[in-house]
């Protein structure tokens, strides 16, 4: 009984020392077989770039009859199907998909392709009632700014932006400032647009596709250039994908491909 004890004790030490490799197992599956060849290509990955994966999903299957299905969201939705069905992993960041590799074991670091990259941008209620024009401005006082972060447990290309952004000159006080304004750290994209709402946040630092899709209850202004921060939106194909895959990558990476990603704020 001691034995099992000490067994039990020595386990749990594991589990709190290395809590990455506990969220990892929470999601991959090592009994889930992978099998994506099915005559569909399914892309899986975070909501914010899915917008601009779609308009290039629905522009190929017009031109080739090929069907493409994007799947979108928080990891923890889509994790399981992925393992099974992915053609394509996408990613909203190199950091991101750093942590998708964890979990997405048929694809590796030297098959992540870097496709386009965005800026990250101040979001403003509708009008921009508070007449935001830069950073600065999230620095007086009584302004409320919503951030997005993983905390350590959520797969975000959020995570650490406003810091990146607060800290871009060197100015530690600029960190102290804003932070004192953050009226909410928020798990992903979606919880932050959501808080930035319901809240009736001041402000929102995140990347330029979400305002753009949503121009009907937000708006928009950039950070001056020496503040500005960008990351990129990649993919990581499967070597067992649906043969068709291919082609839809060369499409993505096609001039009409860029031209539909410039329509949400992406450029390469």
């Amino acid at each position: 009984m001691k034995n099992v004890r000490h067994l039990l004790i020595a386990l749990l030490f594991v589990v709190i020392s290395f809590p990455g490799l506990a969220l990892a197992s929470d999601l991959y599956d090592e009994n889930i077989i992978h099998q994506p060849k099915d005559g569909i290509i399914r892309l899986f990955g975070p909501g914010g770039p899915h917008s601009g994966y779609i308009k290039v999903a629905k522009a190929f299957e017009k031109a080739t009859g090929h069907k493409v299905e994007v799947i979108f969201g928080p990891e923890s939705r889509w994790s399981k199907d992925a393992q099974q069905r992915a053609d394509i992993i996408f990613g909203s960041s190199e950091q991101s998909m750093i942590a998708y590799l964890e979990n997405y074991r048929f694809v590796t670091s030297e098959m992540v392709q870097p496709l386009y990259i965005r800026p990250a941008v101040i979001v403003v209620q509708k009008g921009n009632p508070k007449n935001i024009q830069g950073f600065n401005d999230l620095l007086k006082p009584g302004m409320s700014v919503i951030v997005t972060e993983g905390k350590g447990v959520y797969n975000t290309s959020g995570t650490g932006v406003w810091e990146d952004v607060a800290g871009r000159l060197g100015s530690l006080n600029d960190v102290k400032t804003l932070r004192r304004n953050i009226a909410s750290f928020e798990k992903g994209s979606g919880a932050s647009f959501r808080a930035f709402k319901n809240l009736n946040a001041d402000a929102w630092i995140t990347w330029s596709h979400w305002p753009i899709d949503h121009a009907d209850v937000a708006d928009y202004v950039a950070l001056e250039p020496q503040r500005q921060i960008y990351r990129v939106t990649n993919i990581a194909v499967s070597p067992q994908a649906d043969p068709a895959t291919w082609a839809f990558v060369t499409f993505l990476k096609s001039s009409k491909g860029a031209e539909l990603f410039a329509t949400e704020g992406w450029t390469r």
